[in-house]
């Protein structure tokens, strides 16, 4: 299944500087390792803000949950999920 995912992280402005780059570090090996595994698709970073939106690629609503709450920052984020479908016009026939 795939699925749109918006996240806002908002990291508090009184969280020590070493321990907020502690976080992302551990975050940033998570979603490496969950890309190479194919389950993070793709992700975007949006200019302007301290937001991604990302795609993943997994078997079901459960394994998106827990993927995510399996991110060291996701006490600090705002999500948004939306599943995605393949569109009947689309030329791609692999991309489901």
């Amino acid at each position: 299944m795939l699925f749109h995912v918006r996240m806002d992280v908002h990291i508090p402005l009184d969280m020590p500087s070493e321990k907020a780059n502690k976080i992302k570090a551990v975050e940033k090996a998570y979603s490496q390792e969950l890309q190479r595994l194919g389950k993070w698709r793709h992700i975007w970073r949006i200019t302007g803000q301290y937001s991604n939106i990302s795609i993943f690629d997994v078997e079901n609503n459960e394994e998106l949950h827990n993927i995510l709450q399996g991110l060291p920052l996701y006490p600090y984020m705002n999500i948004e999920i939306m599943a995605l479908n393949r569109h009947p016009s689309s030329v791609r026939e692999n991309d489901s």
